[in-house]
């Protein structure tokens, strides 16, 4: 990690808060069921910085309070971030999950205040836990739905895969969004990344070279050049060479020719 993140960290150190992801669930829940009791305004919590800049602060902060979705699968999805964000935790420790969170905050809003008049979100924010959890633990098993198995890390090359595509083909917004999605995870993560390709190419490399090895032990010592059987195939047939001209051919016993007078 970059020295200037182990600087903040530091000074987060007395601010840190222990389990703040069920903080952020409590709080993405209570706006989820006032929301479909029709007792808030959601739109009132969203992040838009022009509205900011026109002095409605507390979007700064209620846009994180906004629930992953409004239907079935919302609990599901509370459900899931809870879990990636208490092992991020455990594997972090708190002032650095702290510290995560809050660059990926940090980038969300920095990056959301380059176009003022477009909605921000929190689902990058909460798509950055994904990928991290993701990659520290590539073979959990995920019941989607509670039901199919299905391993977190096709799970997240398809997140990078669909990341990759609205950076490309979106607007300026989605490409900013997905700046802060995966900012604060190449921040934390990014030497780590950049050692496990080096590490997959070197194993590459070694298995190509065993291969190599291996099909040169296995390529005959001697091949009939009459009836192509060869040491391999044939182990208790006997060859010999004859020298014809300036080459050594080899035969084998059945097909050895006479002596020439």
């Amino acid at each position: 990690m970059a020295s200037w993140l182990n600087k903040l960290e530091r000074r987060l150190e007395p601010f840190a808060i222990s389990n703040l992801t069920i903080y952020i669930v409590i709080a993405q829940t209570f706006v989820l069921l006032t929301a479909l009791l029709q007792a808030i305004d959601v739109n009132q919590l969203v992040l838009v910085p022009a509205l900011v800049q026109a002095g409605q602060i507390w979007r700064l902060l209620t846009f994180i309070a906004i629930p992953p979705g409004f239907g079935i699968f919302a609990a599901f999805a509370l459900y899931l971030f809870y879990l990636y964000g208490n092992a991020l935790e455990q594997y972090f420790g708190v002032v650095r999950y702290n510290l995560f969170l809050l660059v990926g905050y940090l980038l969300t809003v920095a990056l959301a205040f380059v176009s003022p008049t477009a909605l921000a979100t929190n689902l990058f924010l909460g798509g950055s836990v994904f990928l991290a959890f993701a990659f520290l633990n590539p073979d959990f098993t995920l019941h989607l739905f509670f039901i199919l198995p299905v391993k977190i890390k096709w799970l997240a090359l398809i997140t990078w895969v669909l990341y990759a595509f609205t950076f490309v083909t979106g607007g300026a917004t989605e490409k900013l969004g997905v700046l802060a999605a995966t900012g604060n995870f190449l921040l934390f993560f990014g030497k780590e990344l950049v050692q496990r390709v080096k590490t997959g190419q070197r194993r590459v490399q070694q298995r190509a070279q065993r291969e190599r090895m291996r099909d040169a032990a296995a390529e005959p010592m001697h091949t009939c050049s009459v009836c192509q059987r060869n040491s391999n195939t044939a182990p208790d047939l006997g060859f010999r060479y004859r020298t014809e001209g300036d080459q050594e051919v080899c035969y084998c016993e059945e097909h050895l020719p006479p002596k020439q007078p």
